[in-house]
């Protein structure tokens, strides 16, 4: 099961991390790091004027699984919403924790994660990029309107 979980396809993820690195001037800053194996995803981002991810950067330093992750994050971030962006971290969560489907729509690759279901101390490595990116968002969000973090939290 353990050569399943880390299918060629997971290593291809892994080893392409799109928009890696950090931005010069980011208007949101997130940082997650996984307590248990000590993965972590430092994201920076750009919103437009309506609130979506314009520029992205992700500084990732995770196992095969966080990388992977945040190997699909990166090619399908530009352009997400917050809501989008909490919508795949919650079906994430559903997914890895009872067996839900997975992200739909520009966060769907994350499917490929499914089996890490079955390892529950990788669950939190596969997670720091999206909780990262998330973050990064919704202080982008409070900076440019402090009352937008207020009325995200209840769409979350």
């Amino acid at each position: 099961m353990i050569d399943e979980l880390y299918s060629a396809r997971i290593l291809r993820l892994a080893a392409n991390l799109p928009h890696s690195g950090r931005l010069p001037a980011p208007q949101g800053v997130g940082e997650r790091v996984a307590k248990l194996c000590g993965s972590r995803a430092v994201v920076d981002v750009v919103l437009d004027g309506d609130g979506r991810i314009a520029d992205f950067a992700q500084d990732v330093k995770a196992c095969a699984l966080g990388q992977a992750a945040a190997g699909v994050l990166g090619e399908s971030v530009i352009g997400a919403s917050a809501g989008e962006i909490a919508a795949a971290r919650d079906a994430m969560t559903a997914m890895l924790k009872a067996g839900g489907e997975g992200p739909e729509g520009r966060f769907e690759g994350l499917r490929a994660l499914k089996l890490v279901a079955d390892y529950p101390a990788r669950h939190a490595s596969t997670m720091v990029a999206i909780e990262a990116t998330l973050d990064a968002v919704e202080q982008a969000l409070a900076r440019k309107a402090p009352d937008t973090r207020t009325s995200l939290a209840g769409a979350a």
